[in-house]
Formats: C-alpha cells, structure tokens, sequence
C-alpha cells in the first residue's frame, strides 16, 4: 500500500558546506524549503523523494555572502528561485544504508546526483504523528550547475572549492 509523507520543516535541515581559500568549510543552510515521499514500505527502499529549497533562504550567517551567493554570480536568485531534487531509483545497502540516485537542478541546470540515505527508522511522536528519519549526505561540483564564480589570492590559492558537501537531517510525518 503507498504511503506518503510530507517533510517536517521544524525539525529538518537541509545544509551544506564549502572549502573556503582551501582551509577552512563555510557552512549553511536554506530555511525555506519543501519535500515530500511516497512510499511502499516502511524501510524507505521505495520510497520516491521530490524536494525544492527557495535560494532566496540560503543562509550562512553573512548578509553580504548570502547576498552574493542569490546574486548573478552564482544561483542568480531572480531568475532561477528554486533548487529541486526528484529521485528516480533507491539501492538498498543494508537495513539503514541505501543510495538515492536523482536530478538535482540548479540555476536551470539538471544534473544527476547519488545521495546516501541513512535511515534511522520510524516512530510516533508525543503529539500522535508517525515520523520517518533519516541523514542524507552527498557531494556536487558547483561547476557541474553553471556556478563558477570564483578568485584568486595573492599566494595563487583559489577561494571556493568546486565541490559542495550536502548534509541533510530530515523528518518526514506520515500523512
């Protein structure tokens, strides 16, 4: 029987970080945010996951680079105002491990992308609501979506790195 859930926003992140001039991560996060799942069991092996952030919410704790980042030199916010994922398949790995193959896009951009699921399991909250909850991590080259934007420092380092890491803690509550 399918089943679906819609995400907790309350309590759910979705986040990622970046090496910045190459030693340190700058983290952040999109506070507006949107997903949902429909499922055929209660491990998530089948589950379909379809997910949108607003890039006007990103947020890394710096008005100026978040600023920067919704403008033309990156996700250009006015014309392409949402990030998207839609998975197409699920690779079971173990009870609690599995690969999440999907679209993402980005700035107009589709690409695919592999994320790993950690799935922590299912339980009833003190309110009476079945939630799901799981870790999703991966890896994408911004270079990949058209977001290049990028210098140099005078010892010939570069600023961004290419690659982003997503870290994603999410509950889902079952409809």
């Amino acid at each position: 029987m399918e089943t679906n859930w819609k995400i907790d926003n309350m309590h759910s992140v979705i986040g990622f970080k970046v090496r910045h001039m190459m030693i340190s991560n700058i983290t952040g996060s999109f506070g507006d945010f949107n997903a949902d799942a429909t499922v055929l069991n209660d491990d998530f092996s089948s589950a379909k996951f379809n997910f949108e952030a607003s890039i006007d919410s990103i947020n890394t704790g710096v008005a100026d680079r978040d600023g920067h980042l919704k403008s033309a030199d990156f996700f250009d916010s006015a014309s392409y105002p949402k990030l998207t994922f839609h998975s197409e398949s699920i690779t079971k790995k173990s009870d609690s491990d599995f690969e999440v193959s999907g679209i993402m896009s980005i700035k107009g951009v589709e690409k695919p992308v592999v994320l790993l699921m950690e799935y922590a399991g299912i339980a009833v909250d003190p309110y009476g609501q079945t939630k799901a909850g799981m870790s999703l991590t991966g890896k994408v080259k911004r270079s990949d979506f058209g977001l290049t934007w990028n210098a140099v420092t005078e010892a010939g380092s570069i600023v961004l790195a290419d690659d982003i890491q997503l870290n994603c803690e999410i509950q889902l509550v079952k409809n």
